[in-house]
């Protein structure tokens, strides 16, 4: 029997806190505009339908308010948050799920991931450049992997990665390894951005 292709929407992550970079990373400049903006317009050129997951507090923040927007229904619960509130809403759609803070994502990283997706599995996603691991937060999950995470969240398990792992995943390796290389804190914004130099 062939396995239905479930459309295919995104989702650009930009609930987190920003603890460890000081400010919210999604509004960080890396060419002419915000990050969120650079990524989303990346993400919804590869996709039927993109969306902003944000928190409740972040509704109404001048960049996210003018994207469509999916709020987190949970709380402290991290990136799993956003990929549960996008499943609540279009259950039937399969996710590419796309962390804000890869300055140096490309498009010829995106469309390696959809040429590679296989709807017959959980997900698709790129193993690490560092440590060879499931790379949760630029993958496609199919609606079997956020039933699987949610069962996961419901015994206190809300990490993504650990998730992709317990899971049938298809993983590739990465075109470009840089390309998934993220802006989490100072030291490693002014490391992406003096590779952008080097690289103008």
């Amino acid at each position: 029997m062939n396995t239905p292709v479930r459309p295919l929407y995104g989702l650009l992550l930009t609930g987190g806190a920003s603890r460890r970079m000081g400010q919210d990373k999604a509004l960080l400049n890396y060419g002419d505009q915000p990050q969120l903006l650079t990524a989303y317009r990346l993400l919804e050129t590869v996709v039927e339908q993109a969306y902003v997951s944000v928190r409740e507090d972040q509704r109404n923040e001048e960049t996210r308010r003018s994207l469509p927007q999916i709020v987190d229904q949970l709380a402290d619960i991290g990136p799993a948050a956003g990929i549960l509130a996008a499943h609540a809403a279009h259950p039937d759609a399969a996710w590419l799920v796309l962390a804000c803070d890869l300055p140096l994502l490309n498009s010829a990283t995106l469309h390696a991931l959809l040429a590679a997706r296989d709807v017959s599995r959980d997900a698709t996603a790129f193993t690490s450049a560092h440590d060879g691991l499931p790379e949760p937060l630029c993958a496609i999950w199919e609606p079997s992997a956020i039933d699987a995470l949610a069962a996961s969240v419901a015994t206190g398990r809300v990490c993504p990665r650990k998730g992709l792992i317990a899971i049938d995943t298809k993983l590739i390796a990465p075109v470009d390894p840089q390309a998934l290389d993220n802006a989490n804190s100072p030291g490693e914004r002014e490391d992406i951005l003096q590779r952008l130099r080097k690289a103008s």
